[in-house]
């Protein structure tokens, strides 16, 4: 499920990034490519408001569709066993005596007095 999602996100990616380029940031975009004929789409939408529209439903698709995968992922894809965790392991078993603290330095050793003769 998460690949057919995956899929979708990227084919909506394409076209958003598509629709985005063919605007023109002054308002232009294809109406004027086409002349008169490019200032309508059958008759009733100009071409940026069609492009502006799909923009918005484009990136509201990929927003929902990111959302809605999260919902499929396996919560326990990481985990192997669904054990009991080391401490609750430990806790039936007594805790082991804590070991004495040990100084690895040696202590410094006196030296003898020099001998004069």
């Amino acid at each position: 499920m998460l690949i057919f999602f995956g899929i979708l996100i990227v084919v909506a990616c394409v076209l958003l990034g598509f629709f985005v380029l063919v605007q023109n940031p002054k308002g232009g975009g294809l109406s004027g490519s086409f002349g008169g004929f490019g200032n309508q789409v059958m008759g009733v939408r100009q071409t940026t408001d069609v492009l502006e529209k799909g923009t918005w439903i484009l990136a509201s698709a990929i927003a929902i569709l990111c959302l809605t995968s999260a919902m499929f992922v396996n919560k326990g894809a990481g985990s192997v066993e669904k054990g009991k965790s080391t401490i609750e392991q430990s806790a039936g078993a007594p805790a082991p005596a804590p070991a004495a603290p040990s100084n690895t330095a040696p202590l410094p050793q006196p030296t003898p007095p020099a001998k004069t003769n």
